[in-house]
């Protein structure tokens, strides 16, 4: 947490644009306080970007991973990777996306890759949708030639012990990754070697990273977006399309609607198709996914951590999947030990707290959501205890909640919107999770280049997300509603 208290102050004015949420080296949120402050983002305008201190790690470089890229690099364009097979890896996706002369370097056990004259977007592509990355704190070790210390392990060991326990499986089911988009690759990794060549089908409207992921380095994605019809749509398509995995979240982002897994589970368990389930949003503190999913790929950087400055990832082999004794050797014969020693250490701390905390983030999300409901000035509150509530009732967990991410669309959104937004006294920027409430116009950060697209799949451009934090509930809705007002 930084000095600045941000339940009680936040982070909010157009004069605090690009400042690191929290005030930390290793913050993994930076604040967009404005509405155009986003677009600027997503155009990359210099008056925007000048200003930033750091951002979400998988989009913006940190300034110290920029330093080891540097070094590495030689001056060149590169970026680092956690391990030698990531090089390659990235190697491989560059050359087969933007020609033939990118390069590995290596420097004291660091690898890059220099992507070459054309290789730079696909360079940062891998980067983003893998989630292979090089930590803030990683590179700060490198760069002060500071060695992995002893309780590192032990920091692994005990965050695999303790997310054990709350997914209700051994511990060597449990494979620790540098991030939560590292966990989905993995996953993805693990079904593409059980069936080469199969492509993935999405199941309800992604996080954007996933469907990347799934498009760009498996055997090609279908998306089912629709939840009405979603069983009936898999049906059709898997009795003419044998399928490698279906992944889904539960709930989805932003719109948090749930695939109904009663369904869904018995047709994928007929065809032997794997589930590979996403629980970020809800965590397992709120939701049961062991009675469907064959993987649950997490991110720890979100609730699990709560302080928004450590990047961290899991991937869970589930023991009660009917395809556990196929699945996680596959699993366990990839893995490779990428989630820094320093983050698991401040991963494990934290852990220890969140079922205390998540009692608190329900409590709030569900003031706040119904508050936002019964607003006048409020068009849609999306909230997974009204969005196909029957699917998500079916796995939340005795006396579990619905969490605490709110999506909002304003009436007259077009003007609304921005205005709101730019008034609401909240930090403001992206990631979820944290103790400190969060908001950002979703699909403007997430799908900014494929915004009519988004649309389609009925998710307005003009939505608001909030990730509602654990500030007294009374004052931050005064705050909400000074805004709407």
């Amino acid at each position: 947490m930084s000095a600045r208290d941000l339940l009680r102050e936040p982070v909010w004015r157009a004069e605090d644009l690009g400042r690191p949420l929290p005030d930390s080296i290793h913050a993994v949120s930076v604040a967009l306080p404005r509405w155009q402050d986003v677009i600027g983002y997503e155009e990359k305008k210099p008056e925007v970007m000048s200003r930033l201190k750091c951002g979400y790690p998988r989009f913006v470089i940190h300034p110290l991973v920029a330093e080891v890229a540097w070094q590495l690099g030689g001056g060149q364009p590169c970026l680092p990777l956690p391990s030698p097979r990531a090089a390659q890896w990235c190697l491989d996706f560059v050359r087969r996306n933007a020609g033939e002369n990118a390069a590995v370097v290596e420097k004291r056990g660091f690898h890059g890759v220099i992507p070459g004259e054309t290789g730079q977007l696909a360079l940062r592509a891998f980067w983003q949708h893998t989630g292979l990355i090089v930590s803030s704190r990683q590179a700060e070790a490198w760069l002060a030639e500071r060695v992995p210390s002893s309780e590192d392990e032990d920091a692994r060991r005990s965050l695999r012990r303790q997310l054990a326990g709350l997914y209700d499986c051994a511990e060597d089911d449990v494979f620790l990754a540098p991030t939560g988009m590292a966990a989905q690759f993995a996953a993805l990794q693990a079904v593409m070697r059980r069936s080469p060549g199969r492509p993935t089908a999405q199941l309800g409207f992604p996080y954007v990273d996933t469907l990347k992921l799934q498009q760009k380095l498996g055997a090609g994605a279908v998306l089912l977006h629709d939840l009405r019809s979603i069983a009936s749509d898999l049906r059709r398509f898997i009795q003419r399309q044998p399928l490698a995995a279906c992944f889904c979240e539960i709930p989805g982002n932003p719109l948090l609607g749930s695939a109904d897994l009663r369904v869904i589970g018995p047709l994928l368990r007929e065809h032997r198709v794997p589930l590979v389930a996403d629980d970020v949003v809800a965590t397992p503190i709120n939701v049961d996914l062991s009675g469907y999913a064959d993987l649950i790929a997490t991110s720890l950087t979100k609730y699990v951590v709560g302080t928004c400055d450590a990047m961290g990832g899991a991937l869970i082999c589930n023991p009660r999947s009917p395809l556990h004794a196929e699945l996680r050797p596959i699993v366990a014969a990839q893995h490779e030990e990428l989630l820094w020693g320093e983050d698991a250490r401040v991963l494990d701390a934290q852990a220890r707290s969140i079922q205390e905390r998540m009692k608190r983030h329900n409590a709030n999300g569900l003031l706040i959501a119904e508050r936002l409901r019964r607003h006048p000035a409020v068009e849609k509150v999306w909230y997974p205890k009204w969005e196909f509530a029957e699917a998500y009732e079916a796995v939340r967990r005795p006396g579990g909640g619905w969490g605490s991410v709110v999506t909002f669309l304003p009436k007259n959104a077009e003007t609304a919107s921005p205005r709101i937004y730019d008034e609401l006294a909240v930090c403001k920027g992206p990631s979820l999770g944290a103790i400190f409430t969060l908001a950002c116009p979703f699909t403007l950060l997430a799908h900014y280049t494929e915004l009519d697209w988004a649309e389609t799949c009925g998710v307005s451009r003009y939505l608001i997300r909030v990730s509602v934090g654990l500030e007294d509930p009374e004052d931050l809705w005064r705050r909400f509603d000074s805004a709407l007002k």
